[in-house]
């Protein structure tokens, strides 16, 4: 069944690396995906482990019990300056070796071009799988991709068709809750449409801000370019958690042994221990609640 990890992010200003395990483990989770860390892989930046803190780091997670199904690097391999793009895919692909040596098969990431060089960006992203695309195949791993806010492309159904470009089956989608509203919220629609390709769900909640006629948040001088999007916990936004989780349940990606749904609110440091047990307990009632929905309506429609 489909595995519930933590975001350490909240953790990272007051904990060092070797510290995430146990906490994974004293908050109740048995799993935990590892965002850019200064020590491990920064954003933008070559990663800084060495073989030393990748076995020490191993025997820390070994020893709390956990597994880290996932790495989170962030690196700007679809950036229109050649020379960025060209650090990215060698960062990229130290990253790759790192998740083999810790025995990670996936790595959830973003697209990281830029929106006004769109066309650049997506030629940038395409040249960089090139490279990229056959060493994880070779090493068997999978990169999933989330079209973040603020990205070449944040429309979820586009940047879909991007993905399903590269024609391999190592390449898949994040669907992040919280960017929801910028994806074009029609969930219900594009995943399954995505299918076995949909890797991994974040769990965290944002206000949507075309309510209100747009004026859901004001942001000055008018029009401007920002994007504006919360890290919640689930209930505080206007994300149908319901509804995407009956539509999980429908296209088998909560029964799948592969699967993660990371827990990742970063709005209330303050309450990091307190809001990561609840998102646990409100994603197992989750989970099965869109277990039971899927199983409810075949069950009608053998009848």
């Amino acid at each position: 069944m489909v595995r519930i990890a933590l975001d350490p992010t909240p953790y990272h200003h007051d904990h060092g690396l070797l510290d995430f395990p146990d906490i994974a483990a004293r908050l109740g989770y048995d799993h935990l995906q590892l965002t850019p860390h200064a020590d491990f892989g920064p954003f933008f930046r070559y990663p800084k482990a060495d073989d030393a803190l990748v076995a020490a780091l191993r025997k820390r997670v070994a020893d709390a019990g956990i597994t880290i199904p996932a790495l989170l690097p962030v690196q700007r391999v679809s950036s229109p300056e050649e020379p960025q793009r060209e650090a990215a895919v060698r960062n990229f692909s130290r990253i790759i070796h790192l998740a083999v040596e810790l025995g990670v098969d996936t790595l959830n990431t973003e697209f990281s071009g830029r929106p006004e060089r769109s066309e650049d960006s997506e030629a940038a992203f395409y040249r960089s799988m090139e490279t990229l695309l056959p060493l994880a195949e070779r090493e068997g791993v999978r990169i999933n991709f989330d079209p973040h806010p603020d990205d070449f492309v944040e429309d979820g159904l586009e940047a879909w068709r991007i993905i399903r470009g590269l024609n391999s089956s190592s390449v898949g989608f994040v669907y992040v809750a919280s960017h929801t509203f910028h994806y074009g919220d029609r969930a219900a629609t594009l995943l399954p449409e995505i299918g076995a390709r949909l890797g991994a769900v974040y769990a965290a909640d944002t206000f949507d801000h075309h309510r209100s006629h747009g004026l859901r948040y004001i942001s000055n001088p008018p029009g401007n370019a920002a994007r504006v999007h919360q890290h919640l916990a689930i209930g505080d936004g206007d994300v149908d958690w319901s509804g995407l989780f009956a539509t999980l349940g429908r296209t088998g990606f909560l029964d799948r042994e592969d699967a993660i749904v990371v827990s990742n609110v970063f709005a209330e440091d303050e309450r990091a221990d307190e809001v990561s047990r609840f998102q646990l307990d409100r994603l197992r009632e989750l989970v099965d609640a869109g277990r039971a929905a899927a199983s409810g309506e075949g069950a009608g429609a053998g009848a």
